[in-house]
């Protein structure tokens, strides 16, 4: 199937600065050929009348699929609240792409998204990175395992204390990480030995941890828990991300040096614990003005995901610029997510993940008129 997109004007997201300009973008099988001004023939052609055409969106950070729409217990399958220390649950056995989410996702331009576990547990399991259209996740995987979260601060803190169990302090919360990791690190050893342990499928998790295959995905808000994760991913050499970094605004110097990404927010709603007391939409801004690469997410449900654009604009209004705002939720988090190959701009190539707008995708005011997955229309406004 060959499908042509005429007369759209074009924001690849592959450059330093851009501005829309009049391409035609040719699609064969699922994936781009060519994006230029020149008219090929196609089995399908689509007259974007001058409309805006971008890459679609990517939520580095979210937990689509995992908390069920309009349910309660019986949805709720992101938190395994038993044990504090998890490495071997998978989100792919958790997320539900029947659920509805998903379709607001494709009417909110939102293509990909990384999804997995909460942050009950100090270790809690993988992320999977997948599109936002398909029946079976198998189908929609981009890649999995994206990462392995860990979590400090609060929401550990919370659960176990609950349970009069640890960890009920930080300092639980970092011991438990630690150990978790030497054991990892001993059992990588030892089947590298003559006589290799039995397996384990928990320490069989960790290794693409510790063989740099894939980073910690640190679930931080305060300075102070910040500072932990990257204590801990030096003490291991292993890979990490910050997300959330409620509170990184107040330590950019710090972050600049340390030449970590993060992803931020959800900066939207109120400040429901105390570790959020510094909640402000300017952080995003603040990290990216500093010369870090930032990626907006919403952490759905939290924020539904179909208001992506929305986090990205209030980024917008407390500083952020605006091409970078977009970059925040599109190349940048596919780069940070190792994906930049296939998905995040619009290049001949890659993964054709197209959303048409009839404005500025960064006003409350535009619609998206078309979704676009892997070179199909999964979404349309009823006026297009």
């Amino acid at each position: 199937m060959v499908t042509l997109i005429k007369n759209a004007r074009v924001l690849t997201m592959e450059g330093t600065r851009e501005k829309p300009e009049p391409k035609n973008v040719l699609i064969r099988e699922g994936k781009i050929s060519s994006v230029s001004t020149k008219e090929s023939k196609a089995d399908q052609v689509i007259d974007a009348k001058g409309q805006l055409l971008l890459p679609g969106f990517i939520d580095a950070h979210c937990h689509l699929g995992m908390w069920e729409d309009a349910i309660g217990f019986e949805g709720a399958d992101g938190n395994e609240m038993t044990d504090p220390v998890t490495p071997s649950l998978r989100a792919i056995d958790a997320i539900n792409p029947m659920d509805r989410t998903f379709e607001d996702a494709r009417s909110g331009g939102v293509t990909s998204v990384a999804t997995g576990p909460g942050s009950a547990n100090c270790i809690g399991g993988t992320f999977a990175l997948i599109k936002t259209e398909g029946k079976r996740v198998d189908e929609m995987l981009i890649k999995e395992p994206i990462a392995m979260k860990m979590a400090f601060g609060e929401n550990p803190k919370r659960v176990y204390s609950e349970q009069k169990k640890t960890p009920t302090t930080r300092m639980a919360i970092a011991s438990q990480i630690r150990s978790t990791l030497y054991k990892a690190k001993d059992y990588q050893q030892k089947k590298r030995s003559s006589e290799p342990p039995a397996f384990d499928l928990e320490m069989e998790s960790l290794l693409p941890v510790l063989e740099k295959k894939m980073p910690l995905k640190a679930h931080v808000h305060r300075v102070d828990d910040i500072f932990t994760a990257i204590r801990i991913a030096k003490e291991f050499g292993v890979l990490l991300t910050l997300d959330h970094v409620t509170e990184g605004h107040l330590v950019v110097d710090e972050l600049v040096r340390e030449k970590l990404d993060c992803i931020v927010g959800p900066s939207f709603g109120e400040r429901s614990k105390f570790e959020l007391k510094n909640k402000s939409y300017a952080t995003a801004a603040i990290l990216n003005n500093a010369g870090i690469r930032v990626a907006i997410m919403t952490d759905h449900p939290v924020i539904p995901i179909e208001h992506l654009n929305m986090c990205a604009q209030y980024a917008v209004r407390a500083g952020m610029d605006h091409y970078e705002a977009l970059k925040a939720i599109t190349i940048y988090p596919a780069q940070i997510l190792g994906v930049a190959g296939r998905v995040g701009s619009i290049k001949k190539g890659k993964d054709a993940d197209l959303v048409l707008w009839d404005g500025d995708p960064l006003n409350i005011n535009s619609h998206v008129l078309f979704t676009m997955i892997d070179g199909e229309i999964v979404y349309k406004a009823d006026d297009f």
